[in-house]
This record gives structure tokens, C-alpha cells and sequence, in this order.
């Protein structure tokens, strides 16, 4: 494989800068004006021109300006304005965000700009340099620097929360995703920190040490750590041994936050993996397409149904429900008469699932997005526990209004006692996942209803200061006007005693959200063979700001090079 050399800053010192044609990078003296071959671009070859050619300038290495421009075609000078690079920046930036490959703009969009405004016109964006390398040295100093600002604002935040969540990609690698909650200029943020690779397993230990090492290279402190939000996997359960038991050796005041509903809290009865026999063989789903479509029917293709994420599994029921007649005939002709017992049995448990999951998927759906706190979150749930004691009433009454496709076969309002010890059970499961829902027996209540709550209800050691806040009438205008958590931000110097409670409160993720839509845009990348790591740092970035990320990058970049003239 011919490997081609690459251009160096340091190369200038030999006179030399870089001409770049077709994606290869090629030396050119800026006395002579001399292109030499790729191959040449080595550090004794140039200073060996520079000895030969240019020996009276051997001891003038460092020639003033010489970083400052630029050989065109022709071998003249010109000056590299700032507007090119800041161009060429903000392309970068585009292509990362748009989640296209560096070279899209070379290959694709400055053909279309010589077809369209023809060659004179495309000729003075030739300034601007988009080449594969560039645009992936870029998009790197960009993911680059937003770390690094991301980490400067957690250690200006007296308190900080992180998700995280490990998840297996197409290339069966387990990646582990971490964003990470702040306060910052009084108000909290939430910014991706890192994704990092599992080599070994995913295991508690090798979590930890991944999650622990970037602490230390980065400076953050585990003392200020006051939240961890992880999913229900046996690798992230305390209880377990698992990551949560190191987190608490190094912060013992850390909440720890399981993210979603687990699977044990779903129906008492699961789907049968039976579903999956026709999906199971490529001859079978064609067999059962063109069975559906010689039957007329509304569909043709059954759903894989898969325990990973159990929203799935409505749409798989639902689809075997509209399809249960044509499944019938299917397995019969197939032979398949355990199955079709399976899916044809008389007492209603296909048309129940069908019920339950519809529901649980509602709920989950309210779970769902960025921004939540922990009070919404526990609202949803309490509210959830209070219909399933409502619905188990009902059920007793043979009122089935909840349960539409079940109501819809019985035809009549028959008794289904069999619903009830299920329900029950959910009730149960979701009361051993979510123990507390209700933030009045823990004097947390102020948090929420600041200016509502009885002082009565507040612990001893903050009464005086929740009375100063509750007549402050600057912080009741505040209080209308912002979220609660921009609030509780933006009076922390002003009432810090009442502030804490609520801040460590506030600051932990209600769900692993993030780490799931990450992961979407991770396997994307992967998809394309591109770095994730540093694509999905930019992703979550909005154009202000990156506007004072290139600031930053093109004064450091400026003050660099006048250091080094």
C-alpha cells in the first residue's frame, strides 16, 4: 500500500509550506517556488534543499511571515485571510452536524458549484480548504476544544450529574456512553462527556476504571459527583455488586437513578418466542407475504419482536392481532400445531397483551425525552400506580373500558377475574422499582412549590430561610418567569442553605435518555465508518455556540503562530 506523507508546521523552518493536489499533500519552497514529490516531504530531504539550493539562508530558518502565506498554482503570493479558514471551520462543522462524510463537500458539493456558477466563480473557493484531511483535522479540533470547555464548566459547578449506559453496536463492540448535568452561569446544562470503547468486559470493574480514568486526566472531583443514572442491567445494580458499589467508596452522598421501567415490571404473562418462527427463515417470510396478499389482507410482514427494547413488543402484538387469522391458516399449512394452539387459544391472552402493552408503552412515552427531572418522573409514576388501583376496581366491576381489544372480543361484559392477580402484580412491580414517589414525606416538597408549601413542612434547619425566600418578591417574579431548576441556579449565592437540598436534588438525570438517542447517532457514524467519539461531541453543540468554540480556536491558533514566528 503506497502510504502518503503528510505536511508538517515544522516543516517551515525549511522554507518549505504545502500545496495540496488531489487529497496529496506536496512540498513547495517559498524562495524558489520549487514543488518537490510527496516523497520528498521528509525532514532531511527538505533542509537537504535548503542547504543546497539556499545556503545563505540556512541560518535565517525562521523567516518572518512565511506562515502567513500561501503558493497558489501559479507560484505567487497571496495572503491566507482569516475569512477562508473561518469558512472552512464552519464547513467542518456543517458536515459534522449533517452526520455526512468528510469528503461530501470535495466530491459532491464543489462539482455542483463549478456546474452551476461555472469555473471562474468555483475557482475563488479554492481558497477555502475542504479535503478529507482537513475537514477531519478540523471536525477533531472542534470535538477537541468542546471537550475541553465542557470539563472547564463542570469543575466551575459546585455540583455535577452523569448518565451513563453501555450498549452493544453493530460491529458487536460494547461502547459506553456517559453526558454529564451541571450548573453554570445560573442555570443547569447537560453536554456529552465521553464514549469510550469496552475492550474486555462490561463489567462493574471495567466501567469503573474507564469512567474513573477520565476523571483523573481530567481533573474532576468524586466528591462533587451527586448523581448516577444507569439502566436496570446486572452490571450497573448495586445490589449486585456492580457499579454503583465503587461509586458510593467514592461518593457516599451520590443518588443513584435507575432510568426506565425494567422488564420485571411488565405483564406477568410474556410474549411467547414462538412469534418469532416466521420472521425466523427468509422462506418463510416470503411463504407468509404472499399468503396475506392472496388473503387481501391490511398487512404482509410480521415484526421481529426483540426483549432489548421492549417498546417493540405493542407493535409485534399488535401486527399478530390483525394478523391472527391469516397466522392460523399459516401455521396449519405449515404443520406447526403447537404454535397455532399457542397463538389461537380461547382465553383472551393475546387480545389482553395486546391491552397492557398499549398502555405500558403510553407510560414509557411520558418517560421519555430530555429534561425531565426526578419530580416529573415521579409524578407520572404515582399517577400510573393510582389507575392501576382504579382499573383493578373496574375489572372487579366488569367495566373493561381500559382493555378496548378485549372488550371488543367478548362482545358482552363478562367477568375476567384472571385479569386481576395481574394487575395486582404490576401494581406491585412498580411500587418495588419506584418505592417513593412522593416528595412531601421527605421534606423535599419546597423544591417544587416554592411559594405554596407550608413552612411546617420544611426541615427545622432551613424554615428561617425558606420565609426569607417566600417573601422575596425579586425571587417570586423569578420564580414565574423561569423552570424551577433555573431558580434554584440562580438563588444559590442569595439563599445557599435552601438551594443545596434542591440542587442535589435536581441535578440527577431522570433516564438514561440520552445515552439512548447518543447511541442512535453512534451507530450511525459507525455506519459510515466515521469516529463517533468526536461526531457526537459536535452533534449536541448549536451553531452560537460553536461560533465561540472557532473563536476560540482560530485566536489560539493565531497566537501560536506569531509565538512561533
Amino acid at each position: 500500500r503506497n502510504v502518503k506523507c503528510k505536511y508538517s508546521e515544522d516543516y517551515i523552518k525549511f522554507g518549505f509550506t504545502c500545496q495540496e493536489k488531489e487529497g496529496v499533500d506536496l512540498p513547495q519552497c517559498v524562495i524558489c517556488f520549487k514543488v518537490l514529490g510527496n516523497d520528498s516531504m521528509k525532514s532531511a530531504k527538505l533542509k537537504l534543499h535548503l542547504e543546497k539550493c539556499h545556503p545563505q539562508l540556512v541560518a535565517k530558518w525562521r523567516l518572518s511571515g512565511l506562515k502567513w502565506q500561501h503558493l497558489d498554482s501559479t507560484s505567487a503570493f497571496y495572503n491566507k485571510t482569516s475569512n477562508a479558514v473561518r469558512a472552512s471551520y464552519i464547513v467542518a462543522y456543517q458536515v459534522a452536524q449533517a452526520k455526512k462524510p468528510h469528503t461530501i463537500v470535495e466530491q459532491l458539493v464543489l462539482p455542483c458549484i463549478r456546474l452551476v456558477l461555472g469555473k471562474e466563480a468555483a475557482r475563488k473557493l479554492n481558497d477555502i480548504s475542504v479535503s478529507n484531511n482537513t475537514v477531519s483535522r478540523q471536525v477533531n479540533e472542534i470535538s477537541q476544544n468542546i471537550s475541553e470547555q465542557v470539563v472547564d464548566e463542570i469543575k466551575k459547578s459546585p455540583l455535577f450529574a452523569i448518565q451513563l449506559n453501555e450498549l452493544t453496536d453493530v460491529a458487536l463492540c460494547s461502547q459506553l456512553l456517559v453526558f454529564a448535568g451541571y450548573m453554570v452561569e445560573g442555570d443547569f446544562k447537560d453536554k456529552f462527556l465521553f464514549c469510550k470503547t469496552l475492550d474486555t468486559t462490561t463489567k462493574a470493574q471495567g466501567v469503573m476504571e474507564i469512567v474513573n480514568n477520565f476523571f483523573e486526566v481530567h481533573g474532576l472531583d468524586w466528591v462533587n459527583l451527586v448523581g448516577v443514572t444507569t439502566d436496570g442491567a446486572p452490571a450497573m445494580l448495586g445490589s449486585r455488586s456492580g457499579f454503583h458499589t465503587p461509586i458510593k467508596q467514592r461518593a457516599p452522598m451520590v443518588t443513584r437513578v435507575h432510568c426506565f421501567i425494567p422488564k420485571e415490571a411488565l405483564a406477568s404473562k410474556t410474549l411467547p418466542d414462538q412469534l418469532n418462527r416466521i420472521n425466523s427463515l427468509a422462506l418463510n417470510i416470503r411463504l407468509f407475504k404472499r399468503f396475506c396478499l392472496d388473503m387481501c389482507s391490511d398487512f404482509d410482514v410480521l415484526l421481529f419482536y426483540t426483549s432489548v427494547r421492549w417498546l417493540s413488543a405493542e407493535n409485534v402484538l399488535n401486527r399478530v392481532f390483525q394478523l391472527r387469522e391469516e397466522l392460523d391458516l399459516f401455521l396449519q399449512a405449515q404443520r406447526k400445531e403447537e404454535f397455532q394452539n399457542v397463538l389461537m387459544q380461547s382465553n383472551l391472552e393475546l387480545e389482553h397483551l395486546v391491552d397492557i402493552f398499549g398502555i405500558l408503552n403510553k407510560l414509557n412515552l411520558q418517560l421519555q425525552g430530555k429534561g425531565a427531572n426526578l419530580f416529573f418522573h415521579q409524578s407520572i409514576i404515582k399517577a400510573f400506580l393510582d389507575k392501576l388501583e382504579l382499573w383493578i376496581v373496574r375489572v372487579e366491576g366488569n367495566n373493561l373500558v381500559q382493555y378496548p381489544y378485549v372488550d371488543a372480543m367478548l362482545g358482552e361484559k363478562e367477568a375476567i377475574r384472571t385479569q386481576i392477580p395481574h394487575l395486582w402484580k404490576l401494581r406491585d412491580e412498580f411500587q418495588r422499582y419506584f418505592p417513593e414517589v412522593d416528595r412531601t414525606k421527605d421534606g423535599l416538597s419546597f423544591i417544587r412549590n416554592t411559594f405554596t408549601t407550608d413552612v411546617n413542612s420544611v426541615p427545622e434547619d432551613l424554615q428561617e430561610e425558606f420565609l426569607d425566600v417566600k417573601n422575596d418578591f425579586a425571587a417570586q417574579d423569578m420564580y414565574q418567569q423561569s423552570t424551577t431548576e433555573k431558580f434554584c441556579a440562580s438563588v444559590t449565592e442569595s439563599y445557599p442553605n435552601l438551594s443545596a437540598p434542591a440542587v442535589r436534588f435536581l441535578l440527577p438525570f431522570a433516564s438514561t435518555y440520552m445515552c439512548e438517542t447518543g447511541f442512535l447517532c453512534l451507530l450511525h457514524f459507525l455506519l459510515r465508518s466515521t469516529t463517533c467519539s468526536r461526531y457526537s461531541k459536535i452533534l449536541s453543540v448549536p451553531f452560537q455556540f460553536f461560533i465561540k468554540i472557532f473563536n476560540e480556536i482560530l485566536a489560539e491558533s493565531l497566537s501560536v503562530n506569531n509565538k512561533t514566528l
